[in-house]
C-alpha cells in the first residue's frame, strides 16, 4: 500500500533534516506544504500545493496516493498539536507516516535550559483559553503555551494579571525558534502587556518562589490573594479573597473577642480578622506542619500580632484554647461532627460560620445543628466568578461553588417572677 510521508521541518528549512529525510522529499511527485515550506525548496520538480483547506488536502491525498508519492511539510511533530491528527481523523493510519522535527516546546525548554518532561503543555491556537485558565489557578510548576495572532505572548501576561493568584510567574518568551533571527527573552508579565513578537513564538511559565512584594497600600479589609504564602505543591488552596469577605460579615465580630479558626491553612481568614480586630485574639488551628509554617511566615509578612498559630487536629487541640465568642470552620480534617461537639462551649450570644465545598459536609452539618436542636441557623450558598480577558474580549471564569452556614445558639430566656 502507498503512503504519505508527513515531514516535519523547522525553521532552518531543509539543512535541518538528515540525510533519510531529504531522499524522501527528493522522491516526491506531489509536494504539499504552506508558503514558507515550499520556499525550503525553490527548484524541486514536483507538483506542488498550497496547504490551504485540510478537507481538500486529505481529499487530495486521498484520490493520488496510488499514482504519486506524495509528500507533506508540516512545522516541527506533525503529531503534536499538528497537522498529523487531523488526517489520521481521516485517512487510514496505515497509509501515512510520519517524519517528526523537533518540536517548538523542545527547543524553547532546551534553550531556557530547564527540563521539561513535568511541564504542561497547552495550546490557545485558535483553542479557548479554559486549560490555560486552570493550568494557572492549579499553579503548574511549568507551562508551555503554544500562541496564535489573537492568544499572543502580551493577552496571556493580562490573562494572568487580571486572575490574581497568589503563584508568580517568570515569562519566557522564545521567537522564531531555529531560525536565523531566533531571539529568547526573560519578562515581568507587566512588561510585555504591550510589546509586540514574531507570529512564531512559544511561552513558557515558570512557577517562583519569592514573593509579591508589600507595600502601604494594603487595604484593611479584603487582601489580594496573591499576596498571601501559600502551599507550594498547591497553591491555590485557600479562601479566595471574595469568599473571606462574606465570611467575615457573617461573622458579625466584635472588638475584644477570643474567635477561633479551625483548618486555618495559610492563615488568609485568621490574618483578615486580627488585623480587621487588633485587640482581638485570633487562635489559628491548623493540623499540617505546611499550614502552620505558613500561617507563621504569613503572620511576620503582614506584622500582625494577634494571631496564634497553633498546630493540632481539631477536636483535640481545642481543650486548651480559651471559650471562643466566634469559632470559624473552614477544614474539619474528617472529624465535623467531633468538631461542632467540642464548640458548644460557645460564649452565650456566640456564632459559628462553617464554610462548606462539599454536599456530605453540608449534610452532616445541618444533621448535627437540627439533632442539637438549640441552635439556629441560616446557609449563604455563594457562586461567584471573576472577570478575565480572552485575547481582546472579557469572559467569567467561576470560582468553586461553597455553602456558608452561619450558626448561633439561642439565648436563655429569663421567667419574670410573678
Amino acid at each position: 500500500m502507498n503512503q504519505a510521508h508527513i515531514v516535519g521541518i523547522g525553521l532552518d528549512g531543509a539543512a535541518g533534516l538528515t540525510d533519510a529525510v531529504r531522499q524522501i522529499i527528493d522522491r516526491a511527485t506531489i509536494l504539499i506544504g504552506s508558503n514558507r515550506h515550499l520556499s525550503y525548496f525553490p527548484n524541486h520538480p514536483a507538483q506542488k500545493i498550497l496547504l490551504g483547506d485540510f478537507t481538500q488536502a486529505s481529499d487530495l491525498i486521498r484520490s493520488s496516493i496510488n499514482e504519486s508519492y506524495i509528500v507533506v511539510l508540516v512545522t516541527g511533530d506533525p503529531l503534536f498539536f499538528g497537522l498529523g491528527r487531523l488526517l489520521l481523523a481521516q485517512l487510514p493510519p496505515e497509509q501515512l507516516t510520519f517524519h517528526p522535527h523537533l518540536s517548538s516546546v523542545q527547543l524553547a525548554f532546551s534553550r531556557i535550559k530547564v527540563p521539561w518532561q513535568d511541564a504542561r503543555i497547552v495550546s490557545i491556537h485558535g483553542r479557548s483559553s479554559n486549560e490555560l485558565i486552570q493550568a494557572l489557578q492549579q499553579g503548574n510548576e511549568k507551562i508551555a503555551v503554544l500562541t496564535d495572532g489573537v492568544n499572543t505572548p502580551g493577552a496571556i501576561a493580562k490573562l494572568f494579571l487580571a486572575l490574581d493568584l497568589p503563584s508568580s510567574y517568570q515569562f519566557w518568551v522564545c521567537e522564531n525558534l531555529g531560525g536565523n533571527d531566533e531571539r529568547v527573552q526573560c519578562c515581568d508579565a507587566t512588561e510585555i502587556l504591550d510589546r509586540t513578537f514574531a507570529p512564531l513564538n512559544v511561552v513558557v511559565l515558570l512557577r517562583q518562589a519569592e514573593l509579591q512584594p508589600l507595600d502601604d497600600k494594603i487595604p484593611q479589609l479584603g487582601i489580594s490573594d496573591r499576596l498571601f504564602l501559600g502551599f507550594s505543591d498547591r497553591p491555590g488552596l485557600m479562601t479566595k479573597r471574595e469568599i473571606r469577605l462574606l465570611i467575615l460579615g457573617e461573622l458579625a465580630l466584635q472588638p475584644g473577642q477570643a474567635i477561633w479558626d479551625i483548618g486555618a491553612g495559610t492563615g488568609s481568614v485568621s490574618l483578615e480578622i486580627a488585623r480587621l480586630c487588633p485587640d482581638s485574639q485570633v487562635y489559628a488551628i491548623e493540623k499540617t506542619a505546611a499550614g502552620f509554617a505558613l500561617i507563621t511566615q504569613n503572620c511576620r509578612r503582614f506584622q500582625v500580632e494577634n494571631v496564634v498559630p497553633i498546630q493540632g487536629t481539631a477536636p483535640d487541640i481545642l481543650a486548651d484554647l480559651p471559650a471562643p465568642d466566634r469559632i470559624f470552620i473552614g477544614g474539619s480534617g474528617g472529624n465535623l461532627n467531633q468538631i461542632l461537639t467540642t464548640c458548644q462551649c460557645l460564649a452565650p450570644g456566640g456564632v459559628i460560620v462553617l464554610a462548606l465545598a462539599t454536599l456530605e459536609h453540608l449534610n452532616a452539618a445541618l444533621a448535627w445543628f437540627d439533632k442539637a436542636g438549640t441552635w439556629t441557623y441560616q446557609l449563604l450558598q455563594v457562586q461567584l466568578s471573576r472577570s478575565v480577558p480572552v485575547a481582546n474580549l472579557t469572559r467569567f471564569s467561576p470560582l468553586n461553588p461553597v455553602t456558608i452556614l452561619t450558626a448561633s445558639r439561642a439565648l436563655p430566656t429569663t421567667k419574670l417572677l410573678p
